[in-house]
């Protein structure tokens, strides 16, 4: 099966071309056709499928079918809603890329940026608008938005848009929007919400699963190395030195928790930068920026850049911390593993976390292989301490996140090149020596 026997237009299939791609993915396969046709779509697809493009490639074609190339009255017709800056970057990208050789004009609206150079470009006239919905709202109250001849409508990541709070934008959004459209809505997991959302606003939906949701990527090698809370630092330093790996992204479950690591991993000499929602737009693309090109080798990251960070060919992804909500973890090792290619997600897990770690091997169906790391095994004395988990309980009972904080542990004393691996158990053997050979 290629794109061109999906029936997309010669422009698109140029740009599809050279971006090196030729033959769809199951994700494409099965939303293209059914979009190109009107209809409505709910969709489920692990990360790094190929999602954007299984709605971005058809909606180009559907709105060229009935493009007129009169300035004066070019109106937005497709709505793109994203939870992240960082996603609606890419969506916005992804646009240019495969819409570069069509006369349709696009924008990419978020906050952290400076909204005049958004609002000149709006009243200049774009076909589709990518937006996260503060900003929309925003641009909505200045009267610099008109949503009333919109035709498409896409909730990208609606599940995160929802634990992340913006339910009552989205709705305030909604209301603006004529009723006669087509959505499009994609969604990792399908919670309660997600299906209470989509029967309120699709009509004769498809649903569209190319893979089991709530599942990890069968390309990533998953391992948990046991250790104690206050000597993670030193292991994960240890890690990336004895290994040499040269692009980590970690994730930490706060914004000062990330912050104090990215300086921690400076001291130790390793180069490194944080992402999270208290930096400004600028100091966010500045990092990622540096990431990508290997400017510095790790990005500490909240569960903000859980979702719409596109990296390529990211080999190691480390959760310095488990996330409250297990889905989330599904989402972070998502990074990598991409497009297939194969990756590797390790967990640091002290005894605290614990319970943390079984709700998410009973949401992947699996359990995931243990290795400990010779001087750095878990004191077996140290008993569990209740998780400040009320983010967690907030998200699950109202889908709103809190700001609530921890600080991880201050003992930094040992050297953190010092140590050599040993395993538990066969199956965490396996796990070290593709460990070993990735590296």
């Amino acid at each position: 099966m290629s794109f061109k026997s999906l029936g997309l237009r010669t422009e698109i299939l140029r740009a599809v071309s050279e971006k090196g791609y030729c033959t769809p993915t199951p994700i494409q396969f099965e939303a293209i056709p059914p979009v190109l046709e009107g209809r409505d779509i709910m969709g489920g697809a692990q990360t790094g499928t190929g999602k954007t493009a299984s709605f971005t490639l058809p909606l180009l074609q559907r709105l060229m079918a009935t493009y007129k190339p009169d300035e004066d009255s070019r109106t937005i017709r497709a709505l793109m809603l994203t939870p992240t800056r960082e996603l609606a970057a890419q969506v916005g990208q992804s646009i240019d890329i495969y819409g570069k050789y069509l006369p349709l004009k696009s924008s990419v609206i978020y906050g952290g940026v400076k909204i005049n150079p958004q609002i000149q470009k709006l009243r200049n006239g774009i076909d589709i608008l990518v937006a996260t919905p503060g900003r929309l709202l925003d641009h909505i109250s200045q009267k610099t938005v008109d949503l009333s001849q919109i035709e498409i409508l896409v909730l990208d990541e609606a599940d995160r848009m929802l634990d992340m709070g913006f339910i009552r934008d989205i709705r305030k959004v909604l209301a603006l929007i004529p009723k006669q459209k087509q959505t499009l809505l994609f969604s990792a997991t399908f919670s309660d919400e997600i299906k209470k959302l989509s029967n309120n606003l699709l009509q004769s939906p498809i649903l569209i699963e190319v893979a089991q949701h709530n599942t990890a990527s069968e390309r990533v090698t998953q391992i948990v190395h046991p250790v104690d809370k206050n000597r993670k630092r030193e292991l994960l330093s240890y890690l990336i030195g004895s290994n040499n790996w040269k692009q980590v992204l970690v994730f930490n479950r706060t914004k000062h928790g990330a912050n104090r690591l990215s300086e921690q991993l400076i001291t130790d000499g390793i180069t490194s930068a944080a992402i999270h929602g208290n930096k400004s737009q600028g100091a966010r693309t500045r990092a990622l920026s540096d990431f990508k090109s290997g400017k510095i080798r790790v990005l500490v990251a909240t569960d903000i850049a859980a979702r719409g960070l596109d990296i390529d060919q990211l080999p190691h992804v480390v959760n310095y911390e488990l996330p409250n909500l297990p889905e989330d973890y599904v989402h972070r090792i998502g990074r990598t593993g991409r497009a297939g290619n194969e990756g590797e997600a390790m967990s640091l897990v002290c005894v605290d976390e614990l319970k943390l770690l079984k709700d998410i091997e009973r949401l992947i169906k699996r359990d995931i292989p243990k290795l400990s790391v010779v001087d750095f095994e878990p004191d077996p004395s140290i008993k569990p301490q209740p998780l400040n988990n009320k983010r967690g309980k907030q998200q699950q009972a109202k889908r709103k996140p809190s700001g609530k904080k921890t600080v991880p542990g201050k003992n930094h004393s040992r050297s953190p090149y010092k140590g050599r691996s040993s395993s538990q158990n066969h199956s965490g053997n396996r796990a070290h020596n593709n460990l070993q050979k990735a590296s």
